[in-house]
C-alpha cells in the first residue's frame, strides 16, 4: 500500500544533510512552509544552498534560517525588501552567497529539472551583467542566454490538501512555485492543511499527482492532524 503520510514534520525533514541544495516554496509568505523550516531549524543542517523566489520576510521562515546561520548559498529573484533584514545583515558581512536570477528565469529553470531538459535559452538578461560569462545565441533575430536547470535535493512545498498518494491541491496564489520545485527536487515534502481520503480530490483538480510527492505530512495550526483514510 503506498503511503507517504509522515507523522510530524520533524521526520519528515530528518534527513536532510549539511550542505543539501533545499527548495522552498513561496512568493514571500504566500505558500512558505513555515511549520517544516521550523523543524529544519530545529534538525542542525547547515551550509544549505537555498532556492527560493526571495530571501525571507521578518523574523520567520526562511528569514529565521539565515538568521540561525544555516544558509551559505541562495538562489533567488528578489533579495531585497522592507524586512529583509537578517539576509542584508548576512550577505553584507559575507555569510551568505547570492545567485541574483530573474524571476521567469528561476521558474523556468526549476521546470528545466522538473522536465528532464539539458537546458534552455532565455531572451531575459541579455546584454546585462547577469549574462556575463554565459554562452549566448541569436535565434530567428533575437538574441538569448544560455541557463541550465536547477535541480535539489529536496523540496519544501505547502499546500492547502492531500491523499496518502501524496496527490496535492493548493489554495490560490500560495500555489506559486510549489508545483515546479516538487518536480525538480529529488524528495518533495509537502505540509498540507488537511489530509483527505483516496478519491476525495477530484483528478481533474489535483495540481501536482503523488508520482512527483515523496512525503507529506498533515499540519494544523501547526500541529499535527488526526488520522488519514
Amino acid at each position: 500500500m503506498i503511503d507517504k503520510i509522515v507523522a510530524s514534520a520533524e521526520a519528515a525533514v530528518a534527513d536532510i544533510h549539511d550542505g543539501a541544495t533545499v527548495m522552498i516554496g513561496g512568493f514571500g509568505t504566500a505558500g512558505m512552509p513555515d511549520a517544516l523550516i521550523e523543524a529544519l531549524i530545529a534538525q542542525g543542517a547547515g551550509g544549505l544552498t537555498v532556492i527560493n523566489n526571495n530571501a525571507g520576510n521578518g523574523d520567520a521562515g526562511l528569514a529565521a534560517l539565515i538568521r540561525h546561520g544555516r544558509v551559505r548559498r541562495i538562489v533567488c529573484s528578489f533579495p531585497r525588501q522592507a524586512d529583509s533584514q537578517h539576509f542584508d545583515a548576512a550577505y553584507r558581512a559575507g555569510e551568505i552567497e547570492l545567485e541574483l536570477v530573474p524571476q521567469g528565469n528561476l521558474a523556468a529553470r526549476i521546470h528545466a529539472a522538473g522536465a528532464g531538459l539539458g537546458a534552455i535559452f532565455t531572451p531575459t538578461g541579455y546584454g546585462t551583467e547577469l549574462a556575463h560569462g554565459k554562452e549566448t545565441r541569436e535565434i530567428d533575430g533575437r538574441h538569448y542566454v544560455l541557463e541550465y536547470p536547477l535541480h535539489a535535493d529536496f523540496a519544501l512545498i505547502k499546500a492547502d490538501r492531500g491523499d496518502r498518494w501524496g496527490n496535492l491541491v493548493y489554495r490560490k496564489t500560495a500555489r506559486n512555485f510549489g508545483p515546479l520545485m516538487a518536480m525538480a527536487a529529488r524528495c518533495a515534502i509537502v505540509q498540507v492543511r488537511e489530509v483527505v481520503a483516496l478519491g476525495e480530490l477530484d483528478p481533474e483538480a489535483v495540481v501536482t499527482p503523488g508520482i512527483f510527492v515523496q512525503r507529506v505530512v498533515a499540519l494544523a495550526d501547526g500541529t499535527p492532524a488526526g488520522a488519514h483514510a
